[in-house]
């Protein structure tokens, strides 16, 4: 088998439903291209009783000619089944396949669960059916579904309101990669990769794997983002259409959303995500940014000492981020597309950015790095309310010891230095924060750089806490 990094937490989940001693219904959602699938093969094998894998933008009737061949793989008595005309009959012949095996186990899967979904298929009815009135019963049944549209798995199945209401015994969300596990499966490509080097290909990619393998060992992160992202046939060329298009329908009006928050990158709120995105201000919008949120694409915050009417929602996927910034601008005739953008302002600001969401999305590294892993917190980020002379922190970490974190990230390829210009500025920022918040905590600057802090009389002056690149590839 491949080789396979990470996921023992889930793998542990996992094999305690493969242990167990009754009938397990297993609900596994994450983000397209995250490695569900091989997390079920890694820790299942073949040992399927039965599997299916839905096909998208299909018709019922394709996808329940879909079944019986899979089916027949499996039964050599369902060759001479007629093709099932509903979901109903196709669970039925599903049944009596299932009844003749003398397993102690049986293993069903079934991949991409939405897309069987189809209009007035009557598929979520025919599959409660099957469990309700017949898998349930038993003790040798594992039922695996698994699916990228994540708002559907939660919607529909995992929170589904009629029959299938707390029937899933095991739901787990598969996440992409963080630095230490996208470390380790770049380290098996090239063993003398550096630090700097994953965090470029992360901030990119951000921690996909399918997206990371495809990185070549002997190429540098610039070389590898150039021939993956730019190149006419690049993997990532083209994979920001299939992505949304695979996963939500009517995809335009979602990938309206995400262009709409990838133009700011403080956020918006849903008032003025709705005003640039034209989205009309109803219930259809709200749900339409709760799944782009469940499907890993934008977060929804509450800044520091905010109401909730003032959330801001922000793209947080790197991929789609880098597309809207760079690929979907770039001509595929042009070479060196990424070579000569190096150092141009665009570049820069783009790798502020993805650093800073690199650091929020690594938190809890960064409580370990302060020592305050133990310490209840809330994080947040904090915008001014003034419209001149404001200022802006990304990441606010609020303890309960009563110190307050303000958290200033910087991506460099050297080591940062805080320059009289810039300490004026976070002097003016924590002046600020302190006036506006009325906070009597005490306030520590922590600087979160690629390649550390240079000491000099500012960062003496100003900083409490000085942490590097290496605390995010931290467990």
């Amino acid at each position: 088998m491949q080789h396979f990094i990470g996921r023992e937490k889930e793998q542990k989940r996992l094999d305690v439903v493969k242990n167990s001693h009754k009938s397990e219904f297993v609900a596994i959602y994450g983000r397209r291209r995250v490695g569900k699938t091989m997390l079920i093969r890694r820790v299942f094998g073949d040992s399927f009783a039965f599997q299916v894998t839905a096909i998208a933008n299909v018709t019922k009737q394709q996808q329940l000619l879909n079944f019986a061949t899979a089916l027949r793989k499996y039964d050599s008595k369902a060759g001479s089944l007629p093709i099932p005309d509903t979901w109903f009959t196709a669970f039925q012949q599903l049944t009596s396949y299932l009844d003749g095996l003398t397993d102690r186990k049986k293993i069903i899967f079934f991949d991409e669960l939405p897309w069987f979904d189809n209009q007035k298929s009557d598929f979520i009815q025919s599959l409660e059916h099957f469990w309700n009135s017949w898998a349930s019963a038993r003790e040798d049944i594992v039922l695996i579904v698994c699916g990228s549209a994540a708002s559907w798995m939660i919607n529909e199945l995992i929170n589904h309101r009629g029959g299938l209401h707390n029937r899933v015994t095991e739901k787990l969300q598969v996440e992409p990669f963080k630095l230490r596990e996208a470390e380790k499966l770049l380290l098996l490509k090239n063993p003398n990769i550096d630090r700097y080097q994953v965090l470029q290909l992360y901030m990119a990619m951000g921690g996909i794997p399918f997206y990371l393998e495809a990185v070549q060992g002997d190429q540098s992160a610039t070389q590898n983002i150039e021939r993956i992202c730019f190149a006419s046939d690049g993997l990532l060329r083209t994979e920001f259409d299939n992505l949304y298009k695979a996963l939500f329908k009517n995809s335009e009006r979602y990938i309206a959303v995400v262009r709409a928050i990838a133009a700011k990158a403080q956020g918006l709120t849903r008032a003025e995500l709705i005003d640039m995105a034209k989205l009309p201000d109803s219930g259809t919008s709200t749900k339409l940014l709760d799944e782009l949120e469940k499907s890993g694409f934008i977060r929804k915050y509450l800044p520091f000492q905010r109401q909730k009417r003032e959330s801001l929602y922000q793209l947080v996927d790197f991929y789609t981020l880098f597309y809207l910034k760079f690929i979907e601008k770039s001509d595929p005739v042009d070479e060196n597309t990424w070579l000569n953008l190096i150092d141009h302002p665009t570049q820069r600001a783009w790798s502020g950015y993805a650093f800073e969401q690199i650091c929020l999305y690594h938190v809890q590294q960064i409580k370990k790095a302060l020592g305050i892993a133990g310490v209840l917190t809330q994080t947040s980020g904090w915008r001014s309310k003034r419209k001149q002379d404001g200022a802006q922190i990304d990441l606010v970490i609020d303890r309960r010891d009563h110190v307050i974190n303000l958290c200033e990230m910087k991506f460099s390829i050297s080591p940062f230095s805080i320059s009289k210009a810039y300490a004026d500025e976070l002097m003016h920022k924590i002046g600020v924060f302190r006036e506006e918040t009325k906070t009597h905590k005490a306030l520590h600057l922590t600087m979160i750089t690629s390649k550390g802090l240079n000491k000099n009389s500012w960062s003496g002056a100003l900083v409490q806490n000085d942490l590097d690149a290496a605390v995010l590839f931290e467990e």
